[in-house]
C-alpha cells in the first residue's frame, strides 16, 4: 500500500517533470518513451520504499507496461460504469 502512495507521489511530481521536459522525444516515438519515465520512476519509488525493490531497467519496464495496461482496464470499467 505505501509502494503504490509513493509511486503515484514520485509519478506526479518528478514524473510530470520528466514528461514534460522529454516531450519533444515522446511525440517522436508516438508516445513509447512514456513507457520508459514510468520504468524509471518505479525505479525511484523502489529507493524510497524499504521491501519494494526493482533489479534492473528491463523488470522496470515490464512493471511499468503492466501497470499501463492495468490503468486502461480500470479506467475503462469505470467509464462503461458512469455512463450506465
Amino acid at each position: 500500500m505505501i509502494a503504490a502512495v509513493v509511486i503515484g507521489l514520485v509519478n506526479a511530481t518528478l514524473g510530470l517533470l520528466l514528461k514534460i521536459l522529454t516531450f519533444p522525444l515522446t511525440v517522436v516515438t508516438l508516445g513509447l518513451f512514456l513507457l520508459v519515465i514510468n520504468a524509471l520512476m518505479l525505479k525511484v519509488a523502489a529507493l524510497f520504499v524499504p521491501g519494494f525493490a526493482v533489479f534492473g531497467f528491463l523488470p522496470a519496464l515490464f512493471g511499468a507496461l503492466i501497470l499501463s495496461v492495468l490503468h486502461l482496464i480500470v479506467r475503462r470499467i469505470f467509464r462503461d460504469s458512469s455512463e450506465r
